[in-house]
């Protein structure tokens, strides 16, 4: 059996996608699970994408076949359903690894902790959250962590807020500027003065990568936290925008804060708003990852310097000023 064969649930969207093609440069054949699947798509990016659908036990489990690593990170699309389908989901892959002998990969959030386990999350803290989105990713783990007892590896890699060129989804792409259109001012969602968690997602996958390629010197269990870019006064991010901006010609956008009296009022008729609103507390009190598991499993952590990351992100997005014009014209 090909001992590189890995499924990737998710890998349309920002961790999903950028783990599956960190992995298939570094030689793994790679299958991708998606749903509405044309035959035109069906072998590109050096990707073998699978049709088949996340909440159908049997696709997930055909897919898996021959598989050495799953990697589950699919979630609903826009949040919605979360309380419906992300439990399930997890169980499909769950079965497709047990059946096939398979390392099962997840990635973790913040979202699983409360208050008693801030300011500085160790791996081992107790989750109890105080959220219905927490409550299920603590769950999750739950379910993972009994898995892992009955014979099936678990690998948990826990980071802050994604941000990177393709990250999809996330509170920079979708908080602090907007996509397509030259970066004039940046919402910042932070309370002054606290500290935030990010996580630059090329730098997510290089970690995960890399455990994957010592999981046969892993236990049955392991969860490891992030590092990641430490934003300790919740604005070193805003500022790494002013400055990558100005350095590409661009005037220094203004910082101010995110307009969460908008948010609110309209959270109730839109279910992403509503999610962003339930994770405020998130900004509003410092949680910081510790990641000494990490550092003493892999010698380091993949870090890239804050502003060359920003900076990939702005690219990405199209919001730096000649990245921008592209973007208009495409």
């Amino acid at each position: 059996m090909d001992s590189k064969t890995v499924l990737v649930l998710g890998a349309s969207g920002g961790i999903g996608g950028e783990l599956a093609r960190q992995l298939r440069d570094a030689g793994w054949q790679v299958r991708a699970l998606k749903r509405g699947l044309s035959d035109a798509t069906a072998a590109r990016d050096g990707l073998q994408w699978v049709r088949g659908d996340a909440l159908n036990a049997a696709d997930v489990r055909d897919a898996a076949r021959g598989c050495r690593v799953i990697v589950h990170a699919v979630n609903p699309p826009g949040y919605r359903d979360w309380d419906r389908v992300v439990l399930p989901m997890l169980d499909h892959s769950i079965a497709a690894a047990r059946a096939e002998g398979a390392t099962l990969l997840l990635p973790g959030t913040v979202y699983n902790y409360g208050p008693d386990a801030f300011p500085l999350l160790h791996e081992d803290a107790p989750q109890q959250p105080l959220t219905r989105k927490g409550a299920i990713r603590a769950e999750m783990e739950a379910r993972l962590h009994a898995a892992s007892g009955q014979g099936m590896q678990v690998i948990i890699v826990r980071a802050g807020d994604f941000f990177g060129p393709r990250a999809g989804n996330s509170w920079f792409a979708q908080g602090l500027v907007k996509p397509g259109q030259p970066v004039r001012r940046i919402s910042n969602p932070a309370t002054p003065g606290v500290g935030h968690q990010w996580a630059y997602l090329p730098d997510v996958a290089r970690t995960m990568a890399a455990l994957l390629a010592r999981r046969s010197t892993l236990p049955a269990f392991s969860n490891f936290h992030m590092a990641g870019h430490w934003d300790a006064d919740g604005r070193q991010i805003a500022e790494a925008i002013q400055r990558v901006v100005a350095r590409h010609g661009g005037h220094t956008p203004s910082i101010g804060g995110f307009p969460w009296a908008l948010l609110m009022m309209a959270s109730p008729f839109v279910t992403v708003l509503r999610e962003m609103r339930e994770m405020r507390y998130l900004w509003q009190q410092p949680v910081q990852l510790d990641n000494r598991r990490l550092r003493a499993t892999l010698g380091a952590e993949p870090h890239t310097p804050l502003d060359e990351a920003v900076e990939a992100t702005l690219r990405g997005l199209g919001c730096l000023p000649a990245a921008a014009a592209r973007a208009a014209l495409a």
